[in-house]
Parts: structure tokens; C-alpha cells; sequence
């Protein structure tokens, strides 16, 4: 599993270009799975939203643009240099006053059992020291009813996985490394990815934390994956 401290470090490193690095690395596709998971979200129609591992805080953005009707979200990220352009994004786009940052750790949240109506968090539960523990305070912080949405990395079609891993190995690294200025950085990232299970052994990590039935939507050629589960 991360070492929490090592993963802290690497996002602070690299938050000043996290997102420039993201439009290039994923070719702009990172905007459509936001889209598809806030579609997801905004059929829920909840009232508080907790978006965990936010880091620059896109999701958070994507949130409060496409819920309707007053919609509280917060905002919760272990490293703060990532947090810091979070506000800086809100601050200088004006609006987005229902969206709250605040730091802490997704294994061990600084929340009130039964205080969510939904939380999201995207790309940030394969960097988990301890993805059951946190599983579990999700659990515990979603109100009965309250659903659970994963956006992640998962594990390609078949096809698919020879060209997907040689751009992960060879080619995203040193791409990365150009923009970021931190080759190590993304040499992990593609590390984690490649570790990371697939969606079926991911439905029932979810479930062992408590959830009940999970439903799974495969994008982009089963390279992502999103996970919705009720409390």
C-alpha cells in the first residue's frame, strides 16, 4: 500500500501543474469522466456533498456547476499545497460560496457519523494507505441512503492493455516529465494504476466495507472505472 508521508510529499510537488498535467496526459478525456460522474451524482439530487481527496478541487467545481439547487460541498484533501490551488481557483473565478475546503485524512475524517447525503472521490482511493479503513469511513460518514461514487483507474479491456501499459511505462512518464518537471512523481502514479485491481475485485472491497449492492460503469475502454454503492 502508499506511504502516506511519500504521497503527501509527491502531490505538493507537483500541485502547481497537476491540472495542466492532467488535460495533456489523459488528452481532455479527464473532462468528460468528471462529467459523467457528476450526471451520476445529480440523479442522486443530494443536498450535502463531501468530495474527498479533491486535491485542486475540479470535481468539487464540476459539483457545484452541475447540481441543482442548493448544494453544500466540502472539499477534503490530506495535502494542503494541493488545497492551496483549490482557493486559488475559487477565489479567482468568482462564485462556487457553497464549496468549502477544508484538510484532512480520508482514513481517519475529522466528520460527524451520518453527515453526507453523498460523497464522491475521484483518482485519490488507490493512493489509500488503507483502502478498507477508508471504505469504512465513508461509510460512516454517509447518511443512511447515502451513496458512494468512485471514479478511478481500473484495469483495461484485454485488447487494450498492450498499448495502454506501453504508454503508462514509456511514454506518460516522460511526457509528465516535461510539463511537471518530476518524472518520479508519475513513474509511481503509472505504478499505482497498474497495481490497482480491477473492478470486480474493487465491488467487493466496497461491499466489505458495508455497502450493499454496487453498480459499475467501464469508460474508456475499461481504463476507468465508476463505482456507485448505497448505504
Amino acid at each position: 500500500m502508499p506511504d502516506p508521508v511519500a504521497v503527501n510529499s509527491m502531490f505538493a510537488r507537483i500541485a502547481r501543474r497537476y491540472d495542466v498535467a492532467n488535460r495533456l496526459l489523459s488528452g481532455g478525456v479527464d473532462v468528460w469522466w468528471r462529467r459523467r460522474l457528476v450526471s451520476a451524482v445529480r440523479g442522486q439530487g443530494p443536498a450535502t456533498v463531501l468530495d474527498l481527496a479533491t486535491g485542486s478541487g475540479d470535481v468539487a467545481f464540476a459539483l457545484s456547476r452541475g447540481l441543482p439547487g442548493p448544494v453544500l460541498i466540502t472539499g477534503m484533501d490530506f495535502c494542503q499545497p494541493m488545497l492551496d490551488e483549490a482557493v486559488i481557483k475559487q477565489q479567482s473565478r468568482g462564485g462556487f460560496s457553497n464549496i468549502a475546503f477544508v484538510q484532512g485524512d480520508g482514513m481517519a475524517l475529522p466528520l460527524a457519523d451520518a453527515s453526507f447525503d453523498a460523497v464522491t472521490i475521484s483518482f485519490g482511493l488507490r493512493n489509500m494507505a488503507d483502502r478498507h479503513r477508508a471504505l469504512s469511513e465513508i461509510h460512516r460518514v454517509l447518511r443512511p441512503g447515502g451513496r458512494l461514487y468512485v471514479l478511478e483507474f481500473s484495469q483495461p479491456y484485454n485488447w487494450f492493455r498492450p498499448v495502454y501499459y506501453f504508454y503508462l511505462k514509456h511514454l506518460l512518464p516522460s511526457i509528465a516529465s516535461l510539463v511537471t518537471g518530476d518524472r518520479r512523481a508519475y513513474e509511481y502514479l503509472c505504478g499505482s494504476i497498474e497495481q490497482y485491481p480491477g473492478h470486480e475485485v474493487m465491488t467487493e472491497e466496497i461491499q466489505r466495507a458495508g455497502f450493499g449492492r454496487v453498480n459499475v460503469f467501464r469508460l474508456t475502454f475499461g481504463t476507468v472505472a465508476l463505482h456507485i454503492a448505497q448505504k
